[in-house]
């Protein structure tokens, strides 16, 4: 698949310019450049092309830089053009920019000018592509590609617009920072960023947490031999190998800060240096980033670089718990099913509608990751018919907040706490029995085989207990 990436194109009479130019923006990582020595290519170029910066020589034959200017101003008004000009033309250079040109450069050409333009133009080709996506996928209701989202189950909502905001980022070279819980399924869309820039490349994972600063360089940067003790030969690190793809770095905020400083080094000059080497090597690479941490938080702490963090938050995805998509469960308890019954030689089992009101109602703390785990086990477990609910309840009993925990966050506009109040007096068993009824039925939003699941007793019981309940506020009523 070829980059979707826009042209830099640089238009001169001169070849030893276009060559030194072209060099230069390539070796900071500004590829594709185009160099033309014939003006008159430059418009139809333009037209089949998609181009982030045209600089363009004042003087040329056949067409001049100025009468290039109006014919692109006409054309392509947003298209950012720098004027390339003598010292002696300094005043033609601005009477261009009151035509419309961005800038000028003069000759010889300011290498660090010329790279901050590059990256500018490249920054605002990246807004303008994302702004049109969005609105194309606001307002035409346009579907995402299919095909880059296809390993991710999802009927939600929320994620839909997760994956329209990734269609709109994917042509830009910024790095993206996804937050999100464990388990969530951070390194899926990850994966899925990499397919929609379109990089020809491999997808490259490392997961950084608990890696010392020599293991994080010798695991990235790769080394040379001789470079420690041990190392008897040349070996290339990951970076090397996500080469025209995407590294992405799991786990970032867990990052030491000595690595921290190498990262940052590393985003902002776009090259690295082999443990034992002192010759630099390019890094052509996408970087993709994962965090279960508030890395802002860290940040106020200390434990954190702010200017790391803003390099690597050029866009932000903030992925959402499951308890946040419930209406996934369904799908993804199907879906896990059917690869759990694979994977042992098995049918897939018949899941009941009590499972899903059972499932609806768990917090999971550990996500998508433990939902499969749940079924995985479940399934191993299951001899025939349809799948028992056994192993699923004690998962949850086991792990649902001990009674002198909270309820979890989405379910707490009930205000309902399993703390028993601070009334200066330990519960009687009527109203210990009354307080877990409510919290067991509120929980489970009213199914009683769900509640009953919850309390370790069985439905029947539960059924006289609510019974007993209903007469004895019957009874209340009538005396009152």
């Amino acid at each position: 698949m070829t980059s979707a990436l826009p042209h830099i194109v640089l238009v001169d009479d001169e070849a030893g310019i276009l060559l030194g130019a072209s060099l230069l923006l390539r070796r900071a990582g500004h590829d594709p450049v185009t160099t033309l020595q014939d003006s008159r290519d430059l418009l139809p170029f333009l037209t089949q092309h998609a181009v982030a910066m045209v600089v363009l020589d004042l003087h040329m034959p056949h067409l001049s830089g100025l009468q290039l200017l109006g014919e692109i101003k006409r054309l392509y008004p947003d298209l950012p053009v720098v004027i390339l000009t003598a010292m002696q033309d300094v005043k033609m250079a601005v009477a261009c920019m009151k035509e419309g040109a961005m800038d000028y450069l003069l000759k010889p050409i300011e290498k660090e000018r010329l790279l901050a333009l590059a990256e500018q133009t490249r920054q605002l080709y990246s807004l303008r592509r994302q702004v049109d996506a969005l609105k194309g996928c606001l307002l035409n209701d346009r579907q995402p590609r299919q095909e880059a989202f296809a390993e991710i189950v999802t009927n939600s909502p929320k994620m839909r617009c997760i994956f329209q905001y990734m269609e709109a980022i994917s042509t830009t070279r910024e790095p993206v920072l996804i937050c999100g819980e464990t388990g969530a399924g951070k390194e899926s869309i990850a994966a899925a960023m990499h397919l929609l820039s379109g990089r020809s490349g491999s997808f490259v994972a490392v997961n950084v947490a608990g890696l010392d600063d020599m293991v994080f360089s010798d695991t990235l940067f790769g080394h040379r031999k001789g470079a420690y003790t041990g190392a008897d030969q040349n070996r290339d690190g990951q970076i090397a190998k996500a080469q025209g793809g995407t590294l992405f770095l799991d786990e970032i905020g867990d990052l030491s800060e000595t690595s921290q400083v190498k990262l940052l080094r590393l985003l902002q000059e776009k090259k690295y240096f082999p443990l034992g080497s002192d010759i630099g090597k390019q890094a052509d690479i996408y970087v993709v980033a994962a965090t279960n941490r508030p890395l802002k938080e860290r940040i106020v702490n200390g434990h954190f670089r702010a200017d790391l963090y803003y390099r690597l938050a050029g866009h932000q995805i903030h992925l959402p718990p499951l308890r946040e998509r419930r209406e996934d469960i369904p799908l993804l308890v199907t879906h896990f099913l059917q690869e759990a019954a694979r994977s042992v030689g098995k049918e897939p089992p018949t899941p009941t509608p009590e499972l899903f009101a059972l499932l609806s109602s768990y917090p999971f703390p550990g996500n998508i990751r433990e939902l499969r785990a749940m079924v995985f086990d479940a399934v191993a477990q299951h001899r025939r018919g349809i799948l028992s609910l056994r192993s699923f309840k004690e998962h949850i009993q086991i792990n649902l907040p001990h009674p002198d925990a909270t309820l979890p966050p989405h379910d707490s506009h009930n205000g309902l706490q399993l703390s028993w109040p601070n009334t200066g007096r330990p519960p009687t068993i009527k109203e210990a029995e009354e307080f877990l009824l409510q919290h067991a039925l509120r929980t489970s939003k009213g199914n009683q085989g769900m509640a009953a699941s919850l309390l370790g007793i069985t439905r029947q019981a539960l059924n006289q207990r609510l019974a007993r309940r209903k007469k004895g506020h019957d009874n209340e009523e009538q005396l009152s």
